[in-house]
């Protein structure tokens, strides 16, 4: 078997809220006083397959109570960083939404602040390079949503790309669509949820409508042969995190995941974790376990590397270090 664990890696899809460290919430919250459950892991895992997308997103419910206050955002990002460089990833995008953050008080321009400082201690301290991306929410009023794209072109020094994140079964993403016009008027880059808790269409909305570069997810692409091409054809990067994918039932089995067959297609996948915590899983063990899955090795890494760096929100000259970093 392959030892993926000192290869260098990229990952393009993961959640600050859904990664933080156990014992970080557990000191925190103890710390704050908040009545946390026994064993505090059955509020932040989430078991190998859930009812439904929405009940894995509900594992971010206590992360997010410890997630107030501008020292412990600050040290959240930074653990972010350093979980990513025992992991081996150089380059990693993160996202998160700053909307979530303010119960305690706290302005969004000072979310974005801490959360860009506990990146910044943790780059210093590793060497990893992490780009920052601000979700708008699926459910919230569209009006949020331009509020978000607004506060990320405001940070443009520190953002590197806007996201649309939830609930795609139940909210779709065309009421979202102002907040994502202005962020491609502006070159900001895109990245949207879709084909994960609903079909191949959310996909084409997401390309056609918001003007998505990447996909969060798509593992539904497989439902039109025609959309595979288009994406294809067009480069559009998917982030799959296969075992994700599984536990919120996107796919009905981690042996029945397209990544492999939209591999052999020249489909520009990539590997992510989505969530550390949540699914207790690192980019490391995605690969070990598409190995065990598909017969994967070194060819498909690298395919999957490469795939990551072009699809990266990062000008010309940095992929271009990435990709000789990764050779």
């Amino acid at each position: 078997m392959t030892d993926y664990r000192h290869l260098p890696k990229i990952e393009l899809h993961c959640h600050l809220d859904s990664s933080v460290r156990i014992a970080t919430v557990t000191e925190i919250g103890n710390e704050l006083g908040l009545p946390l459950p026994d064993p505090i892991e059955s509020a932040l895992v989430a078991p190998g397959v859930c009812l439904e997308l929405a009940d894995y997103l509900r594992r971010i419910d206590l992360a997010l109570e410890v997630m107030q206050q501008r020292k412990h955002l600050i040290r959240i990002a930074r653990e972010f960083v350093e979980d990513l460089h025992v992991d081996r990833v150089t380059y990693g995008e993160v996202r998160f939404a700053p909307q979530l953050h303010t119960r305690g008080g706290l302005r969004l321009q000072e979310v974005v602040e801490a959360v860009s400082q506990g990146l910044a201690e943790g780059m210093e301290k590793t060497g990893v390079r992490v780009g920052l991306i601000l979700c708008c929410l699926r459910h919230e009023d569209p009006e949020t949503s331009l509020a978000i794209a607004r506060l990320a072109i405001a940070n443009a020094n520190v953002v590197c790309g806007l996201d649309l994140a939830g609930d795609e079964a139940r909210y779709p993403g065309a009421p979202h669509r102002a907040a994502f016009d202005l962020a491609r008027s502006t070159g900001l880059r895109r990245t949207v949820h879709a084909g994960e808790a609903s079909g191949a269409e959310s996909v084409r909305e997401a390309i056609e409508l918001l003007g998505a570069e990447r996909i969060g997810h798509g593992v539904r692409i497989e439902e039109s042969p025609e959309l595979v091409e288009y994406v294809r054809e067009r480069e559009i990067t998917l982030e799959m995190c296969p075992l994700s994918n599984y536990q919120t039932r996107a796919v009905l089995s981690l042996a029945r995941h397209p990544i492999d067959g939209l591999l052999r297609k020249n489909v520009r996948v990539t590997v992510s974790t989505d969530a550390r915590t949540v699914s207790q899983t690192t980019v490391t063990s995605e690969f070990e376990r598409l190995e065990k899955l598909f017969g994967w090795g070194l060819d498909e890494f690298s395919r999957c590397q490469k795939n990551a760096a072009n699809g990266a929100f990062i000008s010309s000259t940095e992929r271009s270090a990435l990709l000789a970093r990764l050779t």
